[in-house]
């Protein structure tokens, strides 16, 4: 099968390399140094140093020749380039080809899933979304891990599934795409909070109620959004969620890491080779609870920290003298 994965980050880059193994394999990158470098020395250093890509693995900054190659298109840009980037692909997209997603978020606005603006884009299309517990540089290094590849069709998950399953990266299947999109999002809204806690040296028991208050929180929205509870006890809630707020090499912990530790925003941002989904994710979060009335303090309150109406302190102070008027679990 001829895939193509638009995209030469971290994961998009990692997917690519995984799936040229088995398969014909072009990945598209708007860097030229970044295609060049793929091409002849089978590295990304500018997203994932120090680390091997597979030798088959080709690399193209032509849009046109990228996607006109493809019978399986995955599209792992920003979430605030998938529309335009689909736009711009449209006319080369052979027709009735799957599209997968590996962009955890929504559209900022139409407060769409990222399959939705993908369908939006290329109608007649199947389309699913890969998430799970992935953090790209282990993967890439050979570290055992799963994810979920779902979809409405499960004849079209399980032929993606062959396709994206290689060595240690095992793949399932699922039905519930809201469920896996919102808990992809979430999770990122949710490790800030808990990076933050880090920054400030609040305690381990705290991270740990953050953590769970958090999954209780995006599951209540995953299921007023039309999504299954018990999806948010899987890979791709609590497993993404874990990893995301644990793992050092998290993009969205690292930014909550240092806000707590008393760096601005803006400073942070303007290091940062790659985007930390979780700071728009934050704003729609707040927009959604509101539209579907589920109550979200932990959510709310990195809305007001990334909205910069709440120093982090403040959200935590807030967080932890609110009377506790829920029940478990939920």
């Amino acid at each position: 099968m001829r895939v193509t994965v638009l995209g030469g980050g971290s994961w998009g880059t990692t997917v690519a390399s995984m799936v040229a193994r088995k398969h014909d394999t072009l990945v598209w990158a708007r860097n030229a140094e970044v295609v060049a470098e793929i091409n002849l020395e089978h590295r990304n250093t500018a997203y994932l140093p120090g680390l091997n890509l597979a030798d088959q693995l080709a690399a193209t900054d032509d849009l046109q020749r990228a996607v006109h190659h493809a019978e399986l298109l995955i599209v792992g840009v920003p979430t605030t380039a998938v529309r335009a980037t689909l736009a711009d692909a449209k006319p080369y997209v052979r027709p009735w080809i799957p599209v997968v997603s590996l962009s955890k978020g929504f559209e900022r606005g139409s407060l769409l899933r990222m399959t939705e603006v993908i369908a939006d884009e290329l109608p007649d299309h199947p389309v699913a979304t890969l998430t799970g517990p992935n953090i790209a540089r282990e993967i890439l290094a050979g570290q055992a891990a799963a994810s979920v590849i779902a979809t409405h069709d499960l004849s079209v998950a399980r032929a993606i599934q062959g396709v994206l399953s290689s060595g240690l990266f095992r793949v399932y299947t699922n039905h519930d795409v809201v469920g896996c999109e919102l808990g992809g999002a979430l999770k990122n809204v949710v490790a800030i909070a808990c990076g933050i806690a880090q920054g400030l040296g609040v305690g381990d028991n705290t991270r740990s109620m953050v953590m769970t208050r958090g999954l209780a929180e995006l599951t209540r929205l995953g299921v007023a959004m039309g999504g299954e509870a018990i999806t948010f006890a899987g890979l791709a809630g609590m497993g993404d969620l874990i990893v995301t707020c644990m793992s050092p090499n998290s993009r969205n912990r690292t930014v909550g890491e240092q806000l707590g530790l008393g760096r601005s925003l803006a400073e942070i941002t303007g290091e940062m080779k790659m985007v930390a989904e979780g700071l728009t994710t934050a704003v729609t979060a707040h927009e959604l609870a509101a539209r579907y009335d589920v109550f979200m303090p932990v959510h709310e309150e990195m809305y007001k920290v990334v909205t910069g109406q709440n120093p982090p302190i403040a959200s935590y102070r807030g967080l932890t003298i609110r009377p506790g008027h829920e029940s478990e679990p939920g």
